[in-house]
């Protein structure tokens, strides 16, 4: 990390880490902020293939998986997203945010699967990052940096073969074409089965699978001694059958709908307890399922081209431009439940058959999305620019960086999801569904099976422009003050022509639609669509949400010994609002703020044993907290309730960080990183309706009193790894990682427990001078079945449903380096 060439060497040895969490090169042990720095080797070990591996070994660093490992999205200290929210944690490559994604669920990190690949080290920077960095987040940002073309003619290659039939390729090629132009190539290819196996009969034989394509083209121009101008492009596919769920707890006594009970909540409870008891009876484990769903796909598509100019001024002024263009586009059909439901057979349900309703036995799906032919479920585009200022007085006591930062994300086309509501679809976003659990009236007295199709068409532009300028004085050697301030500007326009089917099964005739309307029928209510050929356009809502809004920095740094930083800060954390389409009162959500103390030590200490120590406290003063709230329509409204981003919370976040690395004899090499962590949700208090709003309540999610979503409160590493000559033969190596990560809760009422997981490899590197390095591989070695989260929803499902991490995954590397 001193630079590409030492990378490897010197892991532990963070005297020699650079890292750039203030856009500048900086030792990792001057800088006065808590990060976790990883290389390419470290990441290798721990088989990081996407940013939800990353998560695993990270202390303050959590992920939800709900939609998948490619969506995944990041929390750090107790800052964590929701759909529909912009991000609490940035995600850069290269200095450039990831491509922005707003789809109908979480828009995920989108820097791509196999972005992990040919990097020259991963930072994760804890805290606000709002005086330098390109959007505002509250948690704080992931930094891949990838390995930037050198002089030499120098590459690898890489195969790897695992259990899953996993299959992996992936090398890098260096080649110095001139002096002054140097190229480098990076790809990946890696396939696996998945390891949630399916037992329905219908659809992929296992769900949680991995096939991904990834490459990059990086070229670097010395147009002159003092200007270099650096290229990216990179593109990554992902092809799987999707994430998988299991269903694990129902409610067996729901009220009856003829005794005011819910309808749908009925049936969904006691199917649900029907496909559990069939799990049971074959003596599924953890990791067997039983999806419904035909043909499942999570298809997603990212490419990014970025573009850095350096102008060296002077010895003292140095001017970057960073320009970048990228889009995203997610294709998506899957159940969000991962169900295999069958109407059940009760006096209840034979009594609503013989009035209409679905016969029992019949199949119906909870809810299941797919995308109409032609559009996609998420497809944007991102633009970015950023101009800065670095430059350092003449006597070397101040240190500065200035500049501005524009970013325009706009969609390709609409987003387009369609959401089947109990019916029995082979594929919603074509509407093709047979008759589900409501009872559709097609005449007087006469109703039929039927299923509700909503379709979320929606389009988001977001700008985000802010100026910047953070600057350092040190007063002494020992003594620096920097003072850091932003002025950001944020605004988003959403479009929505968002609607609803509801098709009717009349015997003899088949499924048909029987009306269509507007889902805002506050806006819209007397919309048909039916009638007017479709044209959706009708159900038109514009929203305008404007914010802007100063965030600063404040710190001081002492440094008693060249060895020893101490250091104090205050920062000002900012997140934009966000947009609810079809909520009539509730269309704008609110920035949020932090107000975020941090003191902290590094210590590194020579010698025999030489090494590190970092420790970092924290405390943040978290308000007007964006929570999702459910939406409690009145009786007389026409609507049915939902679900709206809303602010909400106010909270606090404290706890302590510690990093520490030694190396002995330098074969032995010790590291552990631990976090403490203590969320507190202090107030939950919903917004205020207006009298002539369709909703008679709000209540949000979450438990006052209680802590934070993805929030363990504690989390420790610990690794090991040794080094040892054997002569001409190469070198032995061998590494252990063992984590654990206590329990948290994943939503408002659902706890995991805590886990431990254990990381082994073995190899030799260099095999007899050849430049082949072997290696076996196995992670979670005790196979421990854990939680990684849940899709909530028992008390209006009746369901409640957990998705498991991966399980014992093992195997062999073969790398060839040549040209070092």
């Amino acid at each position: 990390m001193a630079g590409p060439a030492l990378a490897q060497e010197t892991a532990f040895n963070a005297d020699e880490i650079i890292v750039t969490a203030r856009r500048t090169e900086e030792r990792l042990q001057d800088v006065p902020i808590s990060i976790t720095v990883y290389n390419q080797e470290q990441l290798q070990k721990r088989n990081v293939a996407v940013a939800s591996d990353l998560a695993t070994y990270t202390p303050s660093l959590s992920v939800n998986t709900r939609f998948g490992p490619e969506k995944a999205t990041f929390a750090i200290r107790g800052f964590n997203q929701d759909a529909a929210a912009a991000p609490t944690v940035g995600v850069y490559f290269a200095d450039v945010v990831g491509v922005r994604s707003q789809g109908g669920t979480a828009g995920g990190n989108t820097v791509g699967a196999g972005s992990f690949t040919d990097l020259q080290s991963v930072q994760v920077l804890k805290g606000p990052q709002g005086t330098l960095f390109g959007r505002n987040t509250t948690g704080g940002a992931v930094l891949l940096v990838p390995q930037k073309p050198t002089d030499l003619l120098e590459g690898y290659i890489e195969g790897t073969y695992g259990n899953f039939d996993q299959k992996r390729v992936q090398g890098a090629l260096n080649v110095p074409l001139a002096d002054t132009f140097k190229v480098r190539v990076a790809v990946d290819r890696n396939k696996r089965d998945g390891y949630m196996k399916n037992h329905s009969g219908v659809g992929p034989d296992a769900y949680n699978d991995v096939d991904y394509t990834y490459g990059r083209l990086s070229v670097v121009a010395d147009l002159t001694p003092e200007l270099e101008n650096y290229t990216i492009f990179h593109y990554s596919e992902s092809d799987t059958n999707g994430y998988a769920t299991r269903l694990e707890d129902c409610d067996r006594d729901p009220a009856s709908p003829f005794v005011g009970g819910s309808l749908t909540r009925y049936y969904t409870s006691l199917a649900a307890c029907d496909q559990i008891d069939r799990q049971a009876a074959r003596g599924d484990g953890p990791l067997d399922v039983e999806v419904s769903n035909p043909d499942p796909r999570i298809y997603i598509r990212t490419w990014q081209v970025i573009n850095t100019t350096t102008w060296q001024m002077s010895d003292t002024m140095t001017l970057k431009n960073i320009v970048s263009y990228g889009e995203y586009r997610e294709q998506a059909a899957f159940q969000l439940y991962s169900d295999n439901f069958f109407v059940p057979n009760t006096p209840v349900t034979q009594g609503l058959a013989m009035g209409g309703g679905p016969l029992p036995g019949q199949p119906f799906d909870y809810i299941q999305l797919g995308t109409q032919p032609g559009y996609d479920a998420a497809a944007g585009s991102t633009t970015t620019e950023e101009l800065q200022l670095q430059g350092r007085s003449a006597d070397g006591k101040f240190n500065y960086v200035v500049g501005g930062y524009l970013e325009f994300s706009r969609p390709i086309g609409w987003n387009q999801q369609r959401t089947g509501i109990f019916g029995n679809c082979v594929d919603p976003g074509t509407l093709n569904c047979t008759g589900g659990l409501p009872l559709i009236p097609i005449a007087p007295g006469v109703t039929v099976p039927g299923v509700i199709i909503s379709e979320s068409r929606t389009r988001l532009d977001f700008d985000n422009h802010g100026v910047f300028a953070q600057g350092t004085y040190n007063f002494t050697d020992q003594l620096a003050l920097t003072l850091g301030g932003r002025w950001t500007f944020d605004k988003i326009v959403g479009y929505a022509e968002s609607n609803r089917w509801v098709l009717a099964s009349i015997p003899g005739v088949g499924t048909i639609p029987v009306s269509r309307v507007c889902n805002d029928v506050l806006n819209h209510p007397d919309v048909d669509l039916l009638a007017n050929g479709g044209d959706v356009s009708a159900c038109g809502t514009r929203i305008v949400s404007k914010t802007d809004k100063p965030t600063w920095l404040a710190g001081l740094d002492f440094k008693p010994t060249p060895d020893t930083l101490v250091y104090a800060k205050y920062a000002r954390g900012y997140r934009q609002g966000a947009v609810n389409f079809t909520n009539p009162g509730l269309e704008t959500v609110g920035p949020e703020k932090v107000d975020a103390y941090e003191i902290g030590a590094k210590l590194t200490f020579r010698g025999a044993v030489p090494g590190y120590f970092n420790v970092a406290a924290f405390y943040n003063d978290f308000s007007d907290q964006q929570i999702f709230g459910a939406l409690i329509a009145k009786p007389d409204s026409g609507l049915a309730g939902g679900a709206a981003l809303i602010n909400a919370g106010k909270s606090v976040i404290k706890g302590i960080e510690v990093d520490t690395g030694v190396t002995v004899f330098d074969m032995l090499r010790l590291g552990a990183g631990y976090t403490y962590l203590d969320t507190e949700l202090k107030d939950l208090i919903a917004p205020t309706l207006s009298p002539d709003s369709p909703f008679e309540e709000i209540i949000p999610r979450g438990m006052e009193g209680g802590p934070l979503t993805y929030s363990p409160k504690h989390k420790l590493t610990l690794s090991g790894d040794v080094n040892v000559p054997v002569g001409d033969a190469g070198t032995f190596t061998a590494g252990a990682v063992f984590v654990y990560t206590s329990s948290q809760f994943v939503d408002g009422n659902n706890k995991i427990p805590g886990y431990s997981l254990l990381s082994l490899n073995a190899g030799i590197t260099d095999i007899g001078g050849t430049g082949f390095d072997l290696t076996a591989f196995a992670n979670n070695v005790t196979n421990k079945k854990y939680r990684v989260t849940s899709g909530g929803g028992f008390e209006s499902s009746g369901i409640q449903d957990f998705a498991y991490g991966q399980p014992r995954m093992y195997g062999l590397r073969l790398k060839y380096n040549f040209g070092r």
